[in-house]
């Protein structure tokens, strides 16, 4: 991790990046710098203002306007860790008692949302929609982000959803635009759950705007799927598997064709991703009774598990590199029962067959394609 100390209007802030040793990436970007600014400057006339603060990343929104008591939402359950140790490096600043995802949303009117614009095309248009609806009549969004992530038709996107009142200058390549509420709503737009046929099993497989290849199998998920009825055919009835950074629920729903009596657990760090695979196993399933988790990676208690089945993500906040995988790799180990197995697909070029020879004595290549391999693993 790296620290770095953030200088706002409030004061300052000693801030600390998880999952990186990277001097340069800090744990806050020049979008945050904004809306913080100009959430100041707003509520230095308003102070009892109801204020919402949505997808912050690692805390510096949420610790920066501690004083005004912001509710907090965000889509990763990552916030959760890296607020607790945030806030251990500031003792002087409170923080909110509950961290609300899309799966418990909070449910109270506010004067301003700050929100940090996400790369997703589609996930903007959802929190603009869902932002209107809990913005007060004359209320304020403020929304900021780094230009070169701005999604593509960010612009069209703002404009069909809110009221737009101003677009700041560039400030060190990041721009905030300043909104009222709009009438667009969630329920009356087609964009919420979009989805394709998984072939094998006859089932359509949905998605919210948050969640990886919502439209279409990716490519690692479709090469890894065949290996999934031989991974599970020695399995005793009963046995615990978990869809580890689910998504969709592909890699499970697969599973649980292949094995309806196998104990099937999904866990993503996208709040919308458990919602969708909530979503598509009652669908696809409605007579089991899986667990979900909102998670970032396997929580302390929750194995073991005979197997565990992952894509992981290769990229987070821009940067893209193995140290998600590395994580989940080293939770894994620690969660597989004595015989249980990892079944992972992964880039070719990332070389996961070495990360995996760090955490499992036994690892054996299934398969592989110009741009895909897929492992097995254990103890």
């Amino acid at each position: 991790m790296t620290t770095a100390v953030l200088e706002y209007p409030g004061g300052s802030l000693t801030l600390t990046r998880p999952g990186t040793k990277d001097p340069s990436l800090r744990a806050w970007n020049a979008a945050d710098e904004l809306l913080l600014q100009e959430a100041f400057e707003y509520l230095t006339s308003a102070p009892d203002a109801r204020v919402l603060v949505v997808d912050d990343q690692y805390g510096a929104l949420t610790l920066g306007l501690s004083a005004f008591a912001p509710d907090v939402v965000a889509d990763s359950a990552q916030l959760r860790s890296a607020l607790a140790q945030n806030a251990a490096l500031n003792p002087d600043y409170t923080t909110p008692q509950q961290v609300f995802s899309w799966l418990n949303p909070p449910v109270d009117a506010y004067d301003l949302i700050l929100l940090k614009i996400p790369r997703e095309t589609d996930y903007l248009a959802w929190l603009l929609r869902w932002a209107n609806a809990a913005l007060k009549p004359d209320g304020t969004l403020m929304a900021a982000g780094m230009i070169k992530h701005l999604p593509d038709r960010g612009v069209d996107v703002f404009a069909g959803a809110v009221r737009v009142q101003a677009v700041s200058r560039a400030v060190k390549k990041a721009r905030l635009i300043t909104s009222g509420r709009g009438e667009a709503r969630l329920d009356t737009w087609p964009g919420v759950w979009r989805g394709y046929e998984l072939e094998a099993e006859g089932t359509r497989v949905e998605a919210m705007p948050a969640v990886f290849a919502r439209e279409k199998l990716d490519i690692g998920t479709r090469l890894m799927l065949p290996h999934l009825k031989p991974a599970l055919e020695s399995c005793q009835p009963g046995v615990r598997v978990l869809d580890l950074a689910c998504g969709n629920g592909v890699l499970g729903l697969r599973a649980l064709a292949q094995r309806p009596d196998i104990e099937m657990t999904f866990s993503d760090v996208s709040s919308q991703a458990v919602l969708s695979a909530r979503h598509n196993t009652g669908v696809a399933f409605p007579a089991t009774r899986p667990a979900f988790l909102h998670s970032d990676g396997i929580a302390d208690g929750e194995g073991p598990f005979e197997r565990i089945l992952l894509n992981p993500p290769f990229h987070e906040g821009g940067v893209v590199g193995d140290h998600i995988a590395l994580r989940l790799f080293k939770q894994a180990a620690q969660n597989l029962s004595n015989t249980g197995r990892l079944i992972m697909v992964g880039n070719r070029h990332l070389g996961y067959h070495k990360s995996l020879q760090r955490f499992f004595s036994q690892v054996r290549q299934l398969d592989a394609d110009p741009k895909f391999v897929v492992f097995e693993a254990g103890p």
